[in-house]
């Protein structure tokens, strides 16, 4: 059976490149009806973030990345937590100090320093001489008595080569003495990284490791242990890294600064941080945090409305692709055609505007029923519709977002259209648009006064039958459409630009349409 895992340490918020291997691996273990297992690697203790753990599960649910085993899931193999495993690691570094391939180290910092300084100064690669190393307990009782304390070290071969076979990059070739004797268990008997990696592996009976290619590295001294241990080796798979928006970088949650340089990042930040304080987020004190609210968070994307079907299925061609051409994947034809064999081996570069145009058609081929049930908790949170919501409000929003059509491109871009949801005495206007349009303009206030009059007229109150009922009024005024319009929407508006004039005044209602007008006039003219 096909095993994959994906193993987030808790030290900040879900990375987009992260759900990118994430996603890689859930795909392959459902092609083949495998299982796909969310374990926490939380043995650094002194970066765990413990705020960030829900977010990077809620993130997974989001997207809808369901996981076999792990945490709130459980599982035949748990506990998924390292902090809850170091049992077993303890006794895996026990059997390598007796099996030979570890050893105990009492070297200090200061000792290994000044042998690094020395192979530095002779032009040399370090390599560590295991002048401190203690193979029986006479010499670690020695060690011992000068005050020193020890370390567990892999004892790595000097000699030959470790072959990686690598579904992705081929074969991979490194020669053993390029290895240093990794540390594998602290001095407090902790154990790290490399060690309980290898360890939960197995015993979880993972079948392909698939992650990004900054863990290959790593992969011998995991190779090593593994066999060691006696342990089958998995499939590696090692993925290109997801680069910085324009560059070859790194894609890093530290780099924002420089991130906003990119007009195209700085844009879809703004976007969010605008959607973010019309829903409330911000205010009363609080602020948008960018360390954990900005586009290279997971986090990011379903705060301001976007579909985890766009976000998707744009990582997925983020190193990937089927023929070159094909661009739209929903799940299905995802785990139908993904292959390791297709992976490219250079870095792919996030892209903010290739994402949202994902989003902009996933979005435009949405059911009304869904979308209305996106954008009303924004409407909710920037407390312009009621909880619970009025019976009438679903129409009315499937209106609204029929006319606004591609204008939303994500759910909070609802929030553009609030002046939808006001009182006539709270509409807020574009200044410069109501002195152009009102204010500054002499003809404007009777030819308004003469529409309100004539607007019981108009029945039905819908968009064609308005547009007809405005046409009849500028000819019996014998005036140009566009000598009213566009005092029309600053006074039913307040904007100076939105989707159709006549979509919006059926919108509104006559009621509203009428009491806008009035207020406008009333306040300006």
């Amino acid at each position: 059976m096909v095993r994959t895992r994906f193993a987030p340490s808790p030290t900040g918020y879900l990375h987009i490149g992260g759900v990118r291997s994430a996603l890689f691996n859930w795909i392959l273990a459902k092609q083949s009806g495998g299982q796909f297992i969310l374990r926490i690697d939380d043995t650094d203790q002194q970066r765990n973030v413990k705020e960030a753990l829900q977010p990077i599960l809620d993130g997974f649910r989001w997207l809808g990345m369901d996981w076999d085993e792990g945490p709130e899931v459980g599982g035949p193999h748990g506990p998924y937590f390292q902090s809850e495993r170091s049992d077993l690691y303890g006794q895996a570094a026990a059997q390598l100090l007796a099996s030979g391939h570890a050893y105990r180290d009492y070297s200090t910092t200061e000792e290994l320093q000044a042998q690094r300084q020395a192979a530095e100064k002779a032009g040399r690669a370090f390599v560590y001489d295991r002048q401190w190393m203690a193979e029986d307990d006479a010499t670690a009782e020695k060690f011992a008595a000068e005050g020193r304390s020890c370390v567990v070290r892999l004892k790595m071969p000097r000699e030959g080569e470790c072959v990686i076979q690598d579904a992705v990059r081929g074969e991979v070739r490194v020669q053993w003495a390029s290895e240093q004797d990794h540390v594998i268990q602290r001095a407090d008997g902790s154990c790290l990284y490399h060690l309980a990696s290898v360890v939960d592996d197995h015993a979880m009976q993972i079948s392909h490791v698939v992650r990004a290619e900054e863990h290959l590295p790593n992969t011998p001294r995991q190779i090593f242990i593994a066999e060691s241990l006696g342990y089958a080796l998995p499939q590696y798979a090692h993925l290109p890294y997801v680069a910085e928006p324009g560059g070859t970088p790194k894609l890093s949650k530290r780099k924002l600064a420089k991130y906003l340089k990119n007009p195209e990042f700085a844009q879809l930040m703004q976007h969010g941080q605008r959607i973010a304080e019309r829903a409330g987020r911000t205010g009363a004190g609080r602020t948008v945090d960018p360390d954990t609210f900005n586009p290279v968070i997971v986090d990011f994307y379903r705060e301001i409305g976007f579909l985890p079907e766009a976000i998707l299925n744009y990582l997925l061609l983020l190193g990937w692709s089927l023929d070159g051409e094909t661009e739209r994947f929903d799940r299905e034809s995802m785990i139908k055609h993904f292959s390791l064999g297709r992976v490219n081996k250079a870095p792919a570069s996030f892209d903010p505007q290739k994402l949202l145009a994902f989003q902009s058609d996933w979005m435009n081929e949405l059911d009304s029923k869904r979308k209305v049930a996106m954008v009303l908790p924004y409407l909710q949170s920037a407390g312009l519709v009621s909880e619970p919501p009025p019976c009438e409000i679903a129409d009315r929003l499937s209106r609204i977002l029929e006319a606004a059509g591609d204008r939303i491109k994500m759910a909070g871009d609802i929030l553009d259209f609030d002046y939808l949801f006001v009182s006539a005495d709270k509409l807020s206007y574009d200044e410069k648009a109501l002195q152009k349009r009102v204010v500054g303009d002499s003809a404007a206030a009777p030819l308004l006064r003469d529409f309100v009059a004539a607007l019981p007229t108009i029945e039905p109150f819908d968009a064609a039958t308005i547009e007809t009922g405005l046409k009849e009024f500028c000819a019996s005024k014998e005036i140009k459409i566009g000598q009213i319009i566009h005092a029309l929407r600053v006074a039913t508006t307040g904007q100076a630009a939105g989707f159709g004039m006549f979509d919006t005044l059926e919108v509104l209602g006559r009621e509203q349409v009428v009491a806008r007008i009035e207020h406008t006039l009333s306040a300006y003219a």
